[in-house]
């Protein structure tokens, strides 16, 4: 049993693929992403705001009742009429009392301003455990002593069972009659405050992701609406492109997906309608073609019989006859030429070619074409050359078709050589053995190489065919391929001449893997092209 290995490292490419390719999951992200940052500032905000507020009302409710527990002291010092230090110090300890019962806190602090001249009477200084330690700052003390008749406060951390809250200190003067100036400290617990900060920023932060998650869902059911009409267009749009004219977009409702899909499926019928009535035309023209040639071989036979009869006989004809008959069999010879590739062609168009493959030593095949076409090649002052460097094995190929394609592209180069060498290679590899034929020169541009084997298609009209083509050379040489299951390239520039490369499979079922011959005269080919 095989273990599948889940591919990490490729996981990125995955992801970003599917970004690429799904408009939904988009939609889904990008919706949930801003919604997500919009949460958050709002959430920031309202967490601020919450926190200000709270800190502010616990702020006044500690500044108005340390204000009463003042007072309340302030009155039971003023009322008293202690005389001696034991009457005073009970008289404080009514104000400790009074303090804690005003103030609602258990922490309060009393200290005698420095700095007075000693008093017997004065009381003994006080503290609760939680506001000693440096608790109080000495600014917070110098503040009370210097103002009063006002209150201070100060943020400070409250030691409470063995932790520190947060909390806050108020500060104010008492003035014991007899005894002097004292300062009194009264601490506050904030940590409920701060309790109910966290449970609400806590409820915050739940809702806005919840509220994040519900935003992706109703993004993904939204786009999923959105998306699957214009991913069944999309669809359709490639199996009508890929030929499936039958193929049409479902209309549901009446909105504006509707009209689009209506509209597309009337486009779609009106390209069938074309698409029909431009084949059946076709199939006219390729049965009006295959009729005519048919037709025509009966009545140019016997034209040629008599014409071979007159073309031997030239000898016993004056001049003006004798070159008369001389252009007539040439001229039959032609029009037999064409009307054989004319049929061809149209077999071709019927589907009714069928290939016959054999063995065949491809290399034998190409120095036999290339030896039939040396005398026509001198004749143009060619010098036509064959490059075998071996290893060619046999291929299942039909060797009258792919000798008509060599025959067809050596007579091209011959015809557009300029008199300059031909050079034919052939190699092979494992998949496939190629055939190149390279001439130097007039070449074709761009614009002429899209036409090359466009039926009876000429790069320059002027120009005389001295071999007698019919324009339907190459085309038929395509076609010859094409049934191979071979390629047929080619390359060319302006004034530096074409190479044509015919690839044929070793096995027609198997399929090409490379080319055994480079295309471009200036890539180096070593088994790949580069």
């Amino acid at each position: 049993m095989k273990v599948r290995r889940f591919d990490f490292f490729g996981l990125p490419s995955r992801i970003a693929r599917l970004w690429r390719r799904s408009l939904q999951l988009r939609t889904v992200v990008v919706s949930m992403a801003l919604s997500g940052l919009a949460i958050v500032l709002v959430g920031i905000y309202m967490s601020f705001s919450i926190s200000n507020d709270l800190f502010a009302s616990r702020l006044d409710q500690v500044l108005s009742e340390s204000q009463r527990a003042q007072v309340a002291a302030q009155r039971i010092f003023d009322s008293a009429d202690a005389t001696d230090q034991a009457s005073m110090q009970s008289v404080m300890n009514a104000a400790r009392t009074a303090i804690r019962d005003a103030s609602s806190s258990g922490l309060v602090a009393v200290y005698r301003v420095p700095d007075q001249e000693p008093n017997p009477l004065a009381p003994q200084n006080f503290s609760s455990t939680e506001l000693t330690g440096g608790v109080i700052s000495q600014e917070l003390q110098e503040k009370v002593i210097s103002n009063a008749d006002q209150q201070f406060w100060q943020s400070v951390e409250l030691p409470v069972a063995g932790t520190k809250v947060p909390g806050v200190v108020v500060g104010s003067q008492l003035d014991i009659p007899g005894a002097g100036l004292y300062e009194l400290f009264i601490g506050y617990d904030f940590a409920q405050s701060e309790q109910t900060l966290q449970f609400i920023q806590q409820v915050l932060w739940f809702s806005g992701l919840g509220l994040l998650i519900m935003v992706g869902a109703i993004a993904w059911v939204v786009s999923r609406m959105v998306v699957t009409p214009l991913q069944n267009a999309a669809e359709t749009s490639q199996r009508l492109a890929a030929g499936d004219l039958e193929v049409r977009i479902p209309v549901q409702g009446e909105d504006v997906v509707a009209t689009l899909a209506t509209s597309f499926n009337d486009m779609a019928s009106s390209m069938q309608r074309q698409l029909t009535e431009l084949a059946d035309l076709s199939v006219m023209q390729q049965r009006f073609v295959s009729d005519v040639s048919h037709e025509l071989r009966t009545p140019l036979t016997t034209i040629k019989l008599a014409g071979d009869v007159l073309f031997q006989e030239r000898e016993n004809f004056d001049d003006k006859t004798r070159r008369s008959t001389e252009l007539l069999n040439a001229q039959v010879n032609r029009f037999e030429k064409l009307l054989s590739d004319l049929l061809e062609i149209s077999r071709y168009d019927a589907g009714s070619v069928n290939l016959e493959p054999e063995p065949t030593n491809v290399a034998g095949l190409v120095q036999d074409v290339v030896g039939t076409m040396t005398t026509l090649a001198e004749q143009h002052g060619c010098d036509l050359s064959l490059m075998a460097p071996g290893g060619h094995f046999d291929a299942d190929i039909d060797p009258r078709r792919v000798r008509r394609i060599l025959m067809n592209l050596i007579g091209n180069a011959i015809e557009h050589g300029e008199s300059k060498p031909i050079e034919v290679a052939v190699d092979s590899n494992a998949t496939a053995v190629a055939i190149s034929v390279r001439d130097h020169g007039v070449g074709m541009t761009t614009e002429q190489l899209e036409n090359v084997f466009s039926r009876f298609w000429r790069a320059d009209p002027s120009r005389q065919r001295t071999l007698g083509g019919t324009g339907l050379g190459l085309a038929i040489s395509l076609e010859d391929t094409r049934i191979h299951n071979g390629q047929l390239d080619v390359w060319a520039a302006p004034g530096e001449g074409a190479i044509f490369r015919l690839t044929l499979p070793r096995d027609v079922d198997v399929p090409i893997a490379v080319s055994p011959l480079p295309l471009n005269p200036d890539e180096r080919h070593d088994g790949e092209e580069q």
